[in-house]
């Protein structure tokens, strides 16, 4: 599992870092590994292997495919939890394979691994109502964002425990029929 974002203080609590802010409470202690964070623990009573990529986000390719490469994972066992700007806030969509989006910590992990076929839970965080689109993701939550992603974060762990005890596509068809909430 590997969650996306941009390494340091500066960068975390901007809309893009996410997929870090869901991944990171999911283990007691991260080590430094594959150019990133790594632990291993329990989810949904399973042991899974979890990262966060320490290469920036654009760059996080190489550090998921020395993580994939060590452990002995093949690319349809990786599930990426990443920032997504055409969802509104709160929205969660599970998907499998697929094209980026423009999303460039997702065309890190393609290009270096050499294809798409790994699972991605999309989280919302809707699209800038005026002005430039890096300045959006780059851009830290709102106050009244910032009052509803506890819940937010909730709902992703719920989505990727379910993932990883049904399986994605199972988990698929209860994660991506709700509605986002208010």
């Amino acid at each position: 599992m590997v969650g996306l974002g941009n390494p340091g203080p500066g960068y975390a609590k901007n809309r893009h870092n996410v997929g870090f802010r869901i991944v990171a409470p999911l283990a007691s202690a991260w080590a430094p590994a594959f150019g990133g964070r790594f632990a291993r623990a329990p989810v949904g009573g399973r042991d899974v292997a979890l990262l966060m990529p320490e290469t920036y986000m654009n760059r996080s390719g190489a550090s998921v495919v020395r993580a994939m490469e060590h452990l002995g994972v093949a690319l349809d066992a990786v599930l990426v939890v990443h920032d997504e700007l055409d969802l509104p806030l709160g929205a969660l969509r599970l998907k499998r394979g697929g094209g980026t989006g423009g999303h460039n910590g997702l065309g890190s992990i393609v290009a270096a691994a050499g294809g798409p076929g790994f699972d991605r839970l999309r989280v919302g965080i809707g699209r800038p109502p005026e002005g430039a689109v890096v300045d959006w993701v780059l851009g830290d939550f709102s106050e009244s964002e910032g009052a509803r992603l506890a819940s937010v974060l909730d709902d992703a762990t719920r989505a990727l425990t379910m993932a990883v005890v049904d399986g994605t596509v199972a988990a698929m068809n209860v994660v991506n029929v709700r509605a986002p909430g208010p």
